[in-house]
């Protein structure tokens, strides 16, 4: 059970999240977006301020924060107009080895986590030909006396490239011998700075937002033994346990965007004078504006509610997919509205609409599909027929 840190605790740390933000201006997410590079300046500067170590206890060289605060560091690096995608894999991956992994895993991983000596900011679930239907995935993980033998592929699966380390989940006991289809799932951690070209080959897939995403190959990875988290079969179980923790977080993300969008729609259209009035005062520009600001602040209450659940160690199944859903339809209104404000402007790159439009986008499909969620809560929060 975490605690979370008070009003004026947490506005401290939403003014250094900016102060911090402020040193990359839009000039520079510009030309990352341009060049479809990865922003590893940003990365380190939050590393070496410990926010992407919020959730690490302090034992292990962390903040020891709870979900609350962490999601208010991804919401203000995107309000601030940056892509928290870039980094949020830190905070919500490392979630498996703080609930899960061996005291010994932890003291090996943790520090040199925080530090940012090591970078954990990829897990590996997705396949090509299974999807979200994560039961029947097909990478395999055959134990050979103190080693496993990886082979499979997958996809989709982000920043591994900016990584040293990678949660793998495969399977472990073939489907047919299992009593339940979640079971003889394990999940390992991949040193990738010793699989790459020993097993594992990663190909760029490149995509709409600029998020550095790929194809993995595994063909007889070696993987230590030791390297298995918790026990062998049980891996599906512990990945998603961490989800809630995910759901709220990527929440907290839209939330940031949303704001971005509402203020940069609202300057503008302030400023913008046309047929000698601020197009402001025309209400076809100020009501959707209005509008979608009122969403977003309701997702935010959500945001919040599933957040304090989580922090005090009770259910919030129901209410972290709903802020998940929430935040992320807030967002994309938000979005559509911010530009359909600026007009043609508004795909002008310089205005930084086009990029958050593109990246905020993602999140109706990632990391869980709108439509998932409403059957995650006409199933299990209404009690309809399963519709899967």
């Amino acid at each position: 059970m975490k605690q979370s840190a008070g009003e004026n605790a947490q506005e401290e740390l939403r003014d250094a999240v900016r102060d911090l933000c402020r040193r990359f201006p839009a000039e520079y997410w510009r030309k990352v977006s341009a060049e479809r590079a990865y922003p590893d300046e940003f990365v380190r500067a939050l590393t070496e301020a410990g926010w992407l170590a919020a959730l690490i206890p302090e034992e292990y060289g962390g903040a020891g924060l709870g979900v609350t605060e962490a999601s208010i560091v991804l919401e203000e690096v995107s309000r601030a107009g940056a892509f928290a995608g870039a980094v949020h894999g830190q905070m919500y991956v490392m979630g498996c080895v703080l609930r899960h992994s061996s005291e010994e895993q932890k003291r090996r991983y943790l520090p040199r986590i925080a530090s940012g000596e090591l970078r954990l900011q990829s897990m590996a679930v997705t396949e090509p030909t299974t999807g979200t239907d994560t039961t029947k995935l097909k990478t395999f993980a055959v134990r050979r006396g103190e080693r496993y033998l990886v082979n499979g592929q997958k996809v989709w699966i982000s920043r591994v490239k900016h990584s040293d380390l990678l949660l793998l989940l495969a399977r472990t006991t073939p489907v047919e011998r299992v009593k339940r289809k979640s079971e003889g799932l394990s999940v390992f951690i991949v040193d990738l700075r010793d699989a790459l070209g020993h097993g594992l080959t990663v190909k760029s897939i490149p995509n709409m937002a600029n998020q550095e995403t790929n194809e993995l190959f595994f063909d007889n990875l070696e993987v230590p033994a030791e390297n298995l988290i918790g026990e062998e079969g049980r891996g599906l179980k512990y990945l998603l346990d961490g989800l809630n923790a995910e759901r709220i977080l990527i929440a907290a993300e839209c939330i940031g965007d949303g704001y971005w969008f509402i203020d940069k729609a609202s300057a503008y259209a302030k400023e913008r004078v046309v047929f000698d009035r601020p197009i402001g005062k025309n209400q076809g520009i100020q009501f959707p504006i209005a509008r979608a600001y009122a969403n977003l602040r309701a997702a935010d209450l959500m945001r919040y509610r599933a957040a304090e659940l989580f922090d005090a160690g009770t259910p919030c199944g129901a209410e972290a997919n709903m802020s998940k859903l929430l935040a992320a339809d807030a967002s994309w209104e938000a979005a559509n509205v911010c530009l359909q404000t600026h007009g043609g402007f508004g795909f002008a790159q310089e205005y930084d609409v086009e990029r958050k439009f593109r990246e905020t986008r993602l999140y109706q499909i990632a990391p869980i599909s709108t439509n998932l969620i409403l059957s995650y809560i006409g199933e299990h929060v209404l009690g309809l027929p399963r519709s899967f």
